[in-house]
């Protein structure tokens, strides 16, 4: 790693800590720099602005689930074993949920687009790898599978985290991923648990 990226990288892992520990809107660029020892001119050599460190911070964050995911892939486990392993890893920790809760601020829609893309592009991969398998095990019978599961990911976004949903939507989606992946009835039940919870309704 050449000198300049080596620098690059510690202010994103300066900046990663201090979202952590103050939170994002608390931890001022000044503190940053005063934290890396550098001259103001260098960190704006690197990072046109704050919001564009955080898109970076957050691109690190997923870079280093990704390597975890790919850890998974590797393992002698299950496929369903697999998934679950993929999209667990994908997730934020406990921790750095406050940095993933930045994203759903008004003056950051647009990053938490781009964000979004990239997790869907680095997943639809990943995920693709371990479907793949299943089909050479006989548990999935589909092809087109890169398409298909980028489609289950947009779908899954879309209703899970982007709006209110119900039981029943939940019950549609895994019936729907199984006609498209074709697997048998009740093959991804396990996906149930994976769905964060948080915004389903009360009363349906």
């Amino acid at each position: 790693m050449k000198k300049g990226e080596k620098r690059k990288q510690m202010l994103l892992k300066i900046a990663y800590d201090m979202f952590l520990t103050k939170g994002y809107e608390n931890t001022p660029v000044d503190e940053i720099i005063e934290k890396a020892q550098i001259a103001k001119g260098t960190y704006y050599y690197y990072f046109q602005s704050k919001e564009q460190m955080l898109e970076e911070v957050i691109d690190m964050m997923i870079e280093h689930e990704a390597e975890m995911a790919e850890q998974i892939i590797r393992t002698d486990i299950s496929v369903p074993q697999k998934i679950v392993g993929i999209l667990t890893s994908m997730k934020p920790t406990e921790a750095e949920q406050p940095i993933k809760n930045t994203l759903f601020q008004e003056e950051n829609v647009l990053m938490h687009h781009k964000v979004r893309k990239k997790l869907i592009d680095t997943l639809t991969p990943l995920l693709s790898e371990v479907i793949e398998e299943g089909v050479n095990e006989g548990i999935f019978k589909c092809d087109n599978i890169p398409e298909r599961v980028k489609m289950l990911l947009i779908i899954s976004d879309g209703t899970f985290n982007e709006a209110t949903f119900s039981q029943r939507d939940i019950a549609v989606f895994i019936d729907m991923t199984e006609k498209l992946l074709g697997a048998e009835n009740g093959t991804m039940n396990f996906i149930y648990n994976l769905i964060d919870k948080t915004d389903m309704e009360a009363v349906e």
